[in-house]
């Protein structure tokens, strides 16, 4: 967790220690305990309807991390493939392939990867991707093992770029605003029912309050740190690249 989701929830904790000092200063607990019963049932509906809104948004912004992560993988894999066609393929052109893949993984990696946390992409990889797409589709074939070899490589090619827009179509996939509201009034509605309830130990219904709080903005705070998938605590790595380019040997020179 980042130092401002600890301030968030060291904040709320106190904000709601202090909202349960008023209420019980000017309620007494004999007037709220009368109504226990019914708060209860009333209480458990709501924490129900809660529970399923806020399991709902986790599983949907872990399935877009998961989806993110997957992504970066398929591109790599794509760009690994186009490397090795390279290699096969005739020089000069194969051996400045070979340069351009390796060239595109490490702007990626340490150019565009920052950027992707600010819902950027980087202009100098897009170029690599067209001079790539222009050497393999500008590729006239010797014979049937080259045509063979041309085909494949376009293959990887679009492959991965069509890898590389779904990775940044999902740089700024994050909660709506409604949701957002929804989740954040739910919270507020489900904690401040719970001042409803009248125990005569006030230590006692001060430490429950707080623990719910505390499981409520835990949860706001894991669904806020996953919002953006390549950005926050949870963010994903470059990993993939970082795979790709520790396991090939080094391009030919012309």
């Amino acid at each position: 967790m980042s130092w401002s989701g600890i301030l968030i929830l060291v904040g709320t904790l106190l904000g709601v220690t202090g909202c349960i000092y008023v209420v019980q200063r000017f309620v007494p607990h004999p007037l709220r305990e009368q109504h226990n019963d019914v708060a209860g049932f009333i209480f458990a509906a709501v924490g129900v309807l809660y529970a399923v809104l806020l399991a709902f948004v986790v599983i949907a912004v872990w399935e877009n991390h998961a989806s993110a992560r997957e992504t970066t993988f398929k591109e790599a894999d794509e760009l690994a493939g186009l490397y090795w066609v390279s290699r096969e393929l005739p020089l000069p052109l194969g051996a400045e392939l070979e340069k351009q893949t390796l060239e595109y993984a490490k702007t990626v990696m340490h150019k565009e990867w920052p950027l992707m946390a600010e819902q950027h992409s980087s202009p100098e990889a897009t170029q690599l991707v067209y001079k790539l797409r222009a050497g393999v589709m500008g590729y006239q074939p010797g014979g049937p093992r080259e045509e063979m070899l041309a085909e494949r490589a376009v293959s990887h090619l679009e492959n991965m770029a069509s890898a590389r827009r779904e990775r940044l179509s999902q740089v700024d996939e994050d909660v709506p605003s409604l949701l957002w509201f929804a989740l954040i009034a739910g919270a507020v509605l489900t904690v401040g029912f719970t001042f409803l309830f009248g125990l005569s130990n006030t230590f006692t219904h001060t430490l429950m309050v707080l623990m719910l709080t505390g499981l409520v903005v835990v949860s706001l705070l894991v669904i806020r740190e996953m919002d953006f998938p390549f950005d926050g605590v949870t963010k994903v790595e470059p990993t993939s690249f970082e795979v790709f380019l520790d396991r090939l040997p080094p391009p030919r020179t012309v």
